[in-house]
């Protein structure tokens, strides 16, 4: 175990992963065989500092995911939209049942999904998604991508567009108990394909859990203990937002102020 006196020199990056490597893996086929069938999800935001302390305090209790030697995956992702925005407006006005249609890249596997997700009224979200070659709009078509969204949505690919794209990094963390799975998102860089402009998020970190109804969780015991509280947070939405100054935004300034805050990063709208 890393000694505590080593972190004076250290950034946060470092604590992070020294951390990280501490915790036992867990395989993809071994996660396959976490069943969440009655899930909750819920997103908390924070810091790297604070993310470097709750990777300590996850020690013993968590397993990481690990892919051919990986423990931080890479990934990107395409959000496709109407012209008008619909599916950014119907979150920006909190309306339920509300979705998403995005194209997503597991940058280290090489793999790309077509997913359209759905909010319901109950807070609940399911995500359908199909394989497809890439994140080329014309393969996505041969792969099946219009008739997919089309039935989903509504929408075919004649009637979207390619809004926004994003990168970030993944740590994956599984409790003992397989009864909880833990996401945590960070260094996410946006990219506008209609306005040309690009946009970052300094320290700041995503986490979401999803976890099996109500039982016993380890990481709200330490989210609690260091003042982390829960807090939406969509990268669709905010990275729209920084790279789009047209879109509406009102109900988003709140969240955009807490996340300067938090990754010592000034979140502007253009």
């Amino acid at each position: 175990m890393p000694e505590n006196h080593l972190f004076i020199s250290m950034t946060n990056d470092d604590i992070i992963r020294s951390w990280l490597m501490q915790l036992q893996p867990i395989s993809l086929d071994e996660m396959s065989g976490v069943k969440l069938l009655n899930r909750t999800d819920t997103k908390f935001v924070t810091s790297k500092a604070e993310l470097a302390a709750l990777m300590e305090m996850a020690q013993g209790k968590y397993f990481a995911q690990q892919i051919d030697d990986k423990r931080i995956a890479s990934y990107e992702t395409t959000y496709w939209d109407t012209p008008e925005h619909r599916f950014f407006i119907d979150h920006h006005n909190c309306r339920a049942p509300r979705q998403k249609i995005r194209v997503r890249t597991y940058l280290d596997s090489d793999l790309t999904f077509l997913e359209v997700k759905t909010k319901n009224n109950h807070g609940r979200t399911k995500k359908k998604r199909i394989t497809v070659p890439s994140q080329e709009r014309d393969e996505v078509i041969e792969a099946g991508g219009t008739p997919f969204i089309e039935g989903l949505t509504g929408e075919t690919f004649d009637t979207i567009i390619p809004t926004v794209q994003n990168h970030f990094q993944r740590i994956t963390l599984v409790n003992y108990g397989k009864t909880e799975r833990l996401t945590i998102d960070f260094n996410v860089r946006f990219d506008n394909f209609e306005t040309g402009l690009a946009a970052g998020t300094g320290d700041l970190v995503i986490i979401e859990l999803k976890r099996d109804g109500n039982v016993y969780s380890p990481i709200l015991d330490i989210l609690r203990t260091l003042r982390i509280k829960a807090s939406g947070f969509s990268k669709y939405c905010i990275g729209s937002v920084t790279t789009n100054g047209n879109l509406k935004h009102n109900l988003f300034k709140k969240k955009l102020v807490k996340a300067s805050r938090l990754s010592h990063h000034q979140f502007i709208i253009p």
